[in-house]
């Protein structure tokens, strides 16, 4: 639910982001676009919330081994999971389980309104299980993250095996829940976890919402340049001049930054807590801008939220009333892309200066989420300049590489996922919804058509990253109460062969 590490994967930093984060050769390269780098598709706060209000559920663990396609190393740690059952037909009422993604598994909870809107409906338990090195669930403690031997366990494949031991578990510790249909539902890298969770495991779950889940943005199955386009669109369609503007600004600000007088001016006008000096600190604010424009897009909500940050309604219309005019001066259209950002960074008008090296997604899950983009979530994202309002950028897999073994030690392994998950060669699999918002940049990558007659695609025309999954909400559009109802339809259609075939 997802953001810079997936380009998100330049953005979310660019994912919200889905949440979108990145590995950031510009801190390391700063002759490296921030294109180059892996954005995140889950865009996630700096800190986890406390349990919202009417959310009530119990924490467990459970002792899962670190490695289950081995047997030389008998390495356990415990996974942490959510529970409630405040709605549950006992004696095999169905599951709905929550594959978690990138973070701490209580802000999914707390941000999966979805699931505990229909519980009743359904009468289900609902299960938010927490993805391994994410959260509580650190396989090694403190040394999780030490060096590459120790994160070498960090897999969606360790992942979805954690997810089906689980589910076992479950079933024969709670009473009632042993011949319960389980159904897999998440968002963004967590939706991409309930489709192979699906295709993996066919006997453990009945069948998986899949929301906002790109799983074919991998190399050589969709085009570089398709994300990067659906957020140009989003701010052509938001204000007349909006994303002209946008690309105009890029060459304003290497003309301004091309002094120190200009780099000073640009620090105050944005009211940078740490002002740029150096051309390096340029393209910096760039890559942060590019990111920041990818943000608004994923999180283009009908209603006002706190999702990534404290926003207005259709936040990229608001931000659209500031970028008007493409052939402003400089400084002018400069301070108009500062007054649009204050809006994404500072709505609530507390922050007192703006921080370039941090974002909404920079904290939580980064580490992590950073590593798996370099060993097999590694998702082109590219650039022209033509199609869409960014800077001219191709994907440039070798100089993504090198980033990622100075970083971490390891080489990316780019065709990984679609030879383990099947790539667009899906058609022997049954019991998926694949939901996407149009607006969504994450779009590109997700499977927008039907496949089969139970691999299903629902696009939200008003849709931005799962929106569908979001609690209900009175300005909701009519294109997400469709796609919602359509998806218990589904649901309760499985639930129903299920039991009959029991």
């Amino acid at each position: 639910m997802g953001s810079r590490a997936f380009i998100a994967a330049a953005v979310s930093s660019a994912l919200l982001l889905l949440a979108l984060g990145l590995p950031n050769p510009a801190a390391a390269a700063p002759h490296l676009p921030w294109a180059a780098q892996s954005l995140r598709l889950s865009s996630l706060p700096s800190r986890a919330p406390a349990p919202a209000v009417g959310l009530s559920y119990e924490t467990h663990y459970l002792v899962q081994q670190v490695d289950h396609f081995g047997f030389d190393v008998n390495l356990t740690f415990k996974q942490r999971y959510l529970i409630t059952d405040q709605y549950w037909k006992n004696n095999n009422g169905a599951i709905l389980f929550y594959t978690g993604n990138e973070g701490d598994i209580t802000w999914f909870c707390k941000n999966t309104g979805f699931m505990w809107d229909v519980a009743e409906e359904l009468k289900a338990m609902l299960v938010f299980a927490e993805h391994r090195y994410y959260g509580e669930s650190l396989p090694f403690g403190n040394l999780s993250f030490s060096d590459s031997k120790h994160l070498n366990y960090l897999t969606s494949e360790q992942a979805l095996a954690d997810f089906a031991v689980l589910i076992e578990y479950l079933k024969k510790t709670i009473p009632g829940a042993k011949n319960s249909p389980v159904i897999a539902i998440g968002g963004s890298y967590g939706g991409m976890l309930a489709a192979w969770f699906r295709m993996k495991y066919p006997h453990i779950v009945i069948g998986a919402l899949a929301a906002s889940a790109p799983i074919w943005q991998f190399t050589d199955l969709v085009s570089c340049g398709k994300f990067f386009e659906i957020v140009t669109n989003d701010f052509k369609k938001s204000g007349s001049k909006c994303s002209e503007t946008i690309q105009s600004s890029w060459k304003a600000i290497d003309r301004l930054t091309s002094t120190g007088e200009g780099l000073q001016w640009i620090s105050e006008v944005f009211h940078l807590c740490n002002p740029l000096r150096s051309q390096i600190d340029a393209i910096m604010l760039k890559s942060w801008l590019a990111e920041t424009w990818v943000n608004l897009a994923m999180v283009d909500y009908p209603y006002s939220s706190d999702f990534l940050m404290p926003l207005p309604a259709w936040p990229i219309k608001e931000v659209c009333k500031y970028l008007t005019d493409p052939s402003a001066s400089d400084k002018i259209l400069v301070q108009n892309i500062f007054r649009a950002v204050n809006i994404y960074y500072n709505y609530s008008g507390e922050a007192s200066c703006l921080n370039t090296s941090q974002t909404a997604t920079s904290n939580l899950g980064i580490q992590g989420w950073n590593y798996q983009a370099c060993t097999e979530m590694v998702m082109p994202i590219c650039t022209t300049g033509i199609s869409d309002m960014f800077e001219p950028q191709e994907w440039d897999f070798a100089a993504y590489s090198e980033q990622c073994f100075q970083e971490w030690g390891v080489r990316p392994r780019p065709s990984w996922i679609p030879t383990v998950f099947g790539g667009k060669n899906i058609s022997s699999h049954s019991n998926i919804i694949f939901s996407n918002g149009a607006l969504d940049p994450w779009y590109a990558g997700g499977v927008n058509e039907n496949i089969t007659d139970t691999l299903v695609s629902i696009v939200i025309p008003d849709g931005a990253h799962h929106l569908d999954l979001c609690a209900r909400n009175a300005d909701d559009p009519e294109s997400v109460l469709l796609a919602r109802t359509m998806e218990v339809d589904y649901m309760k259609k499985w639930i129903t062969q299920f039991q009959g075939h029991r």
